[in-house]
């Protein structure tokens, strides 16, 4: 994920890529992702096995920002928030009015 200057990123597992994308694009400010307003999904994987998933993930937070930027230049060019047309509204909690 990055931000809309698409200069810093958060890189992570999840087992559910929508659920986790919301809590980024709602984050809170007290968060890394919050302050910084990284909510802007620009590349993903997908991977069968966590254990595979974690190891990737160490292994591209170890890279450099340049190759960071060539992987998700090469899937996705226009850097495009690939989540822009999923429906996130299914994790939004219900207003709970109080009655007195």
């Amino acid at each position: 994920m990055t931000h809309k200057r698409n200069h810093l990123f958060y890189v992570g597992v999840t087992n559910d890529i929508k659920r986790r994308t919301f809590e980024h694009k709602s984050g809170t400010y007290g968060s890394h992702t919050g302050r910084y307003n990284i909510d802007k999904l620009v590349y993903f994987e997908e991977h069968q096995w966590i254990q595979e998933a974690i190891k990737r993930v160490k292994t591209i937070k170890k890279w450099k920002r340049e190759w960071k930027q060539n992987i998700i230049t090469e899937l996705n060019p226009e850097w495009r928030d690939l989540s822009a047309q999923w429906d996130l509204s299914i994790f939004e909690e219900p207003n709970q009015e109080t009655n007195n």
